[in-house]
This record gives C-alpha cells, structure tokens and sequence, in this order.
C-alpha cells in the first residue's frame, strides 16, 4: 500500500490518539496494543508498525502545538503536512482533550515524589531527529487559532518547578556523599530560593574535585522528549559559564521520576527555537 495516507486513514489514526491521550492525561488505563488492532480493521492494509509510527508523528505535531504527547509514542519528525492540518483542525474541538491537558498542567504539587534510590533516577539523554523533514508536504499553511500551549502553561506551574528543584537537591546531596565529600554537600545552595530566579540557575552545587557545578532545573510530568523553555539569561549564562552549566531535565515527574543531564551551552546541547521578540515601534 502508499506511503502516502489519506485523509480518512490520517483522522481516524488522530482521534483514537486524541482518546488515548486524554485517558492518559486523566490517569486512566488503556491498551495500546488494542487501540492498534482496531485501527488495523479499520485501515484495512496498514500494518501495526506502520501505525505505530503514525502515532509517533502526531506525537511530533503536538509538541509542536505545545501539547503533551502519549508516553511511549517517541515524536517521529517525518510527518505529512496532511498530518499537521488534521490534528491542529482537530484539536479545535477536543473538549475532552483540552480539559484533560489544562487539568494535568495546573495541578499543584506539594512535595516530590519518594522514590527508593534517588540516584538510579539518572538516565542517557534522549537522541532526538535533528531534521524536520515533512512528507508530501504541500503549500504554505494558514495556521489555526490551537487554544493554548499546555507545555508552556506547565512550565509556569510553580509547585511543579520547586518540587522538581528539591528532588534535584536530594540527588546532589545524595552525589556527593556518595563520594565521600559530605563538606561540600553540606555547601550546596538552592539559589532560587534563598536568592530569587535571576541568576539563571537554580542549584550551586559541586564536582566531586571541588569545581562550581551550577544547575538548571527543568520538570514535567510528561516524556523525556517533551520541549522545555529557557529564558534568555539562562540561555546566556549557559554560554558565559559553559563549563560549570548543567541543565537537569527531570520527566514523569509524578509517575516515575527520571532524570537526564546536558553540559554546558544549550545553545550547543539544545535546538533552540525563539518563541517571542522584543519589539519597539520604528
């Protein structure tokens, strides 16, 4: 059969996501496997791998939507420009979808989650594409009015951010015993809360031979490939003091928390995309 898909396949494939993802969002359970066979009943020739990497395409147009996307389904860049219009269209009356997101985004969380071995959290970074290349892409798309970005909205979840930095302070506190250097531990300082969030990171913690470690903590609820947003001064700062910086990424924050490290610039480490401009009348 084509690689190409058509419209009926691209909106069934896309509302059975929208379901799945708004269960997961809720806390409920599903059968991925299942939702699978169903659509192979549907689509007739389409094969279960070939779903499969559907789901992961929609996983991509959402984050690109500022949308949290189905844990497991890794976003696959590759997608059609049939694809990308579908799920913005779509989106525009996912009412349980949105409800869902907005829920999940603005909990409060008052403490980190415990977590048996706070140092086996540590994970590999996730390889990401670092091309996107649209398939059948077709002329230049009027984009829609999507509601919100829920990433974004996460990001300024408060709670979310200071639990994040106090399991990130357990984790340095736990390091650096672990090595037998409890003086310096004992030196670790949450700067973003004793000083305030200008410094352009949160943690000023230390390398096991005594060297600055400063530390940038970013959380989410969500996938290790969801986005993150970074200010301009924590841009900045990564770039001046690249060989103190670390960016924490923490993901499934209130599930199973796991944690991934990028050294230094995120300019170097990072694909950064601008999201707004500063502007002055000419």
């Amino acid at each position: 059969m084509s690689d190409y898909w058509s419209r009926e396949e691209v909106e069934a494939t896309v509302l059975d996501y929208f379901g799945m993802l708004a269960m997961e969002l809720r806390g409920e359970s599903f059968n991925k496997a299942e939702h699978n066979r169903n659509l192979q009943i549907f689509l007739k020739s389409r094969t279960r791998a070939a779903i499969e990497l559907k789901h992961q395409n929609i996983s991509a147009v959402l984050t690109d939507l500022g949308y949290p996307y189905i844990d497991g389904y890794k976003p696959r860049l590759n997608y059609q420009g049939l694809l990308y219009d579908v799920v913005e269209e779509r989106l525009l009356g996912a009412g349980s979808l949105h409800q869902a997101a907005a829920t999940a985004v603005g909990q409060t969380v008052q403490h980190p989650p415990e977590v048996s071995d706070v140092l086996a959290i540590l994970v590999a970074p996730p390889r990401s594409e670092t091309k996107k290349t649209k398939l059948h892409d077709e002329a230049q798309r009027i984009r829609k009015p999507v509601r919100r970005n829920y990433l974004e909205l996460e990001a300024r979840n408060q709670t979310l951010g200071l639990a994040g930095e106090r399991l990130v302070l357990e984790f340095e506190y736990k390091r650096l015993w672990q090595a037998g250097k409890k003086d310096l531990a004992n030196r670790i300082q949450h700067v973003s809360d004793t000083t305030g969030d200008h410094l352009g990171f949160d943690i000023s913690s230390f390398e096991i031979d005594g060297r600055v470690r400063l530390i940038e903590v970013k959380t989410t609820r969500f996938g290790a490939m969801t986005p993150f947003f970074a200010s301009k001064n924590e841009v900045q700062i990564s770039e001046e003091r690249q060989n103190e910086y670390q960016l924490y990424r923490l993901y499934k924050f209130s599930q199973q928390p796991q944690l991934f490290i990028l050294p230094g610039s995120l300019r170097n480490t990072c694909t950064l995309d601008p999201m707004q401009f500063s502007a002055l009348p000419r």
